[in-house]
């Protein structure tokens, strides 16, 4: 009966291996699987500016110029149009899957207004909502004036007013 135990363990000892063979193979494809998957998850992109947390908070009405430097930064672009107005802009997009386009997520446009004596006159958070500009610190859109067609300098023209 001893040789018929062993003669058994070794009979069944194969089976045992291709089960355990089939397991690792199972195992390491979906590791290969989650591997693959793992390298088509989005990402996340931000260029330009990062506002700090809280700076906003730290520049009042009233504030210089050099101070808005110091909590702020250097700015993306300055205009000096009516006074100086600080500009600091960035974009945050992303892809969902890698390989595709990315799609813009958010853009923010910081605007620091100074008047001639270089005090902060006004802050506006400018982005995006719904396709239009939107002033995220006051809450309101702007608005653009009368439009005119180019069928109204023809009329102006030809009224006799």
């Amino acid at each position: 009966m001893t040789e018929m135990s062993h003669l058994s363990a070794r009979v069944s000892s194969p089976r045992r291996l291709t089960a355990r063979r089939r397991g690792f193979r199972a195992a390491a494809a979906v590791a290969l699987v989650c591997a693959v998957l793992a390298g088509c998850t989005g990402e996340q992109f931000q260029k330009g500016y990062i506002l700090p947390p809280n700076a906003l908070e730290q520049i009042p009405i009233g504030a210089s110029q050099d101070q808005v430097l110091i909590v702020m930064g250097t700015p993306s672009t300055v205009a000096t149009l009516n006074g100086e107005v600080f500009y600091y802009i960035s974009q945050r997009s992303e892809r969902k899957v890698a390989f595709m386009n990315q799609q813009v997520v958010d853009q923010r446009v910081i605007a620091i207004y100074f008047d001639k004596n270089r005090q902060v006159t006004r802050l506006a958070n400018y982005g995006l909502q719904d396709g239009k500009i939107f002033d995220f610190i006051s809450r309101t859109t702007p608005t653009s004036g009368q439009e005119l067609s180019y069928l109204t300098p023809l009329f102006k023209l030809l009224s006799f007013n």
